[in-house]
């Protein structure tokens, strides 16, 4: 095998945008799984040339949904191709049993038993199959907090009119002073009618990564279910089931694992599977198998089959690698307004395992919406705009295939607002 610096030996120079290169992901794995270092660019410059994307736009919104690795992609057209060329035999004789290849691999990464992982196609169809499923009385209480994502908090809501249960938002202030802060608020929140506990694992607001596993350990023994929101965790920074204790859990793939659009997984402990209902209907001899909750009907195998690859090009790049690259290009920029602007105000906590690659910035006096248009119509720089009715700023989520080069513009650019204005 060659050396990694003879790989390494024709790269293009950091400040350079890299180009696709189609042997991408066997340079990745002949770089080996060992951590590097996050600042090592000529590693980082292999990693984006496996993404064929359009540099003329710094996309700096990845945690909405993130572009995929060219050979993901490849992968996914070709058994989409594969599947219309005579889709009874082809997609549901041939492709769709593969699935159970991704079950298998997912649940290895994950740290459960295969029949503990569905398949699902977000975080919403996921965590909406945990909301609507458990039978609940009118007058139950669901605690959840008022920076959930608010698709689950509408689908609760839903169940406030139609069921009757109390639906409870607790609020915490960021960054906040410690972890054991955010549990004393869900703490104070539980009463004797307390069934349900929905918690996000990492924030979509400010990147909070919430004590998750010290929320579940307190919970359980008094019975309260609790729920977890993982859209944003999966694969951009490592932990396992066990390390959780978690009896439920939703996910997106396609933000951090860089899987197709439209993948995602449900983990429901075995035990819990026979009163969990799925959103669709099953048959009772399905009550207590994982694949109730994949019952939606006829859906593309292509889809969920490409999740195979991208889990590959993650483990060849390496959970601990890769979340921090991920904290130091949010370093990078966070750190530079920080200091050289007394408006940026800086709402993630940074030095801290509680946060990973998403940041939250407040610029004192700015409307989000304005300065996000702003910073789209002007530079060509993609952010989103937070505006919570406790607090506001732009939210920056780099990925993997981000260059040094485009988060030091998006730096310089907010500087410039905070200096000069964006009239």
């Amino acid at each position: 095998m060659s050396t990694r610096r003879a790989f390494l030996s024709g790269a293009l120079s950091a400040a350079a945008i890299p180009a696709f290169r189609p042997d991408a992901l066997r340079r990745v794995l002949e770089l080996g799984p060992e951590p590097g270092r996050p600042d090592d660019e000529d590693y980082w410059a292999e990693i984006q040339r496996a993404f064929d994307c359009d540099r003329t736009l710094v996309n700096l919104n990845n945690g909405g949904v993130s572009p995929t690795p060219t050979h993901v992609l490849d992968q996914m057209i070709r058994d989409l191709r594969f599947s219309n060329e005579l889709p009874v035999i082809h997609m549901w004789q041939t492709l769709e049993p593969r699935i159970e290849s991704v079950r298998r691999e997912l649940a290895a990464e994950f740290g459960c038993d295969p029949e503990e992982m569905a398949i699902t196609r977000n975080a919403s169809e996921a965590n909406e199959i945990m909301i609507f499923g458990l039978d609940l009385k009118p007058g139950d209480e669901v605690i959840a907090t008022n920076q959930n994502y608010g698709r689950m908090l509408n689908a609760w809501e839903q169940r406030v009119r139609r069921d009757g249960i109390v639906l409870k938002q607790i609020s915490f202030k960021l960054p906040p002073p410690s972890p054991q802060y955010i549990l004393d608020q869900f703490k104070a929140a539980v009463t004797p009618r307390t069934r349900v506990i929905e918690v996000t694992h990492i924030t979509n607001l400010s990147g909070q990564i919430m004590p998750v596993a010290e929320l579940v350990a307190w919970a359980r023994p008094r019975g309260i279910e609790v729920f977890v929101d993982g859209a944003h965790a999966f694969a951009h920074f490592p932990f396992t089931r066990d390390e959780l204790g978690v009896d439920y859990y939703g996910t997106s793939l396609h933000k951090w694992l860089l899987a197709p659009i439209g993948t995602g997984f449900l983990y429901v402990r075995k035990a819990r599977q026979p009163r969990l209902w799925p959103l669709m209907a099953a048959a009772a001899s399905q009550d207590a198998d994982i694949r109730k909750y994949e019952e939606i009907g006829t859906h593309p195998a292509a889809n969920h089959n490409a999740i195979s690859v991208a889990l590959a090009f993650h483990q060849a790049i390496g959970g601990a690698r890769k979340v921090a690259r991920l904290r130091y290009l949010r370093d990078r920029w966070a750190r530079r307004v920080s200091r050289e602007s007394e408006r940026c105000r800086l709402l993630t906590p940074l030095d801290s395992p509680h946060s990973a690659g998403i940041g939250l910035v407040e610029v004192a006096g700015m409307d989000p919406n304005q300065l996000v248009s702003w910073m789209m119509a002007k530079h060509r720089i993609v952010v989103t705009p937070i505006a919570h009715a406790e607090f506001s700023g732009i939210r920056v989520t780099p990925n993997v295939y981000t260059t040094v080069r485009e988060v030091d513009l998006f730096a310089e650019k907010l500087l410039q607002a905070a200096r000069e204005g964006i009239s």
